[in-house]
């Protein structure tokens, strides 16, 4: 009986081990550079969802700039006035962005956690007194499919007295939703 016993026993054991050492597939997004990564997951269902992806689009767009207000003349600009409604991001490659605001692009990248940098470059932008070269660089987040941020400093030079150029810089907040 005792040996009956002990049979009985390495058996309930030996099957509670095989049974307990079955992996259940998990469908779900297995890619960790994913936004949605599913970290229980085994099996790559194809849902993987990447912020290089969502950021491409066309997003409405709610400035809060400085104003700069021109010495001597007195003339106030807002970047305000200037940005339209809604900007266009295309995508590149390699997580390169082009962002459309107003017919003048600016290139960013994006990282996998939805990070977007804006390297310095010079841009043209016309406020009234024609095309001048702005120099714009920034960062923000992009939070979701439908909001994001960006923060961006336009530097420049403005001459109100010939031969005196003034340097300024604005700083401007955008909110992103799509």
């Amino acid at each position: 009986m005792k040996h009956t016993f002990q049979i009985y026993f390495i058996f309930l054991f030996c099957l509670c081990v095989f049974l307990s050492s079955c992996k259940k597939d998990i469908e779900g997004c297995t890619d960790n550079t994913a936004m949605n990564y599913d970290v229980e997951a085994n099996l790559d269902n194809g849902s993987c969802i990447y912020f290089y992806d969502i950021a491409q689009g066309l997003w409405d767009i709610s400035p809060d700039c400085e104003e700069y207000t021109i010495p001597i003349i007195g003339t106030t600009i807002s970047l305000n006035d200037q940005l339209p409604e809604s900007i266009d991001v295309q995508g590149g490659g390699n997580n390169m962005l082009y962002i459309d605001i107003n017919g003048t692009q600016v290139n960013g990248s994006i990282d996998s956690q939805g990070n977007l940098t804006v390297p310095s470059q010079t841009i043209q932008i016309d406020m009234g007194f024609g095309p001048m070269d702005i120099d714009v660089e920034g960062s923000g987040v992009i939070e979701s499919d439908i909001s994001g941020n960006l923060d961006l400093t336009y530097a420049f030079e403005i001459e109100a007295i010939p031969g005196f150029p003034i340097e300024e810089s604005l700083d401007c907040a955008i909110s992103l939703s799509k």
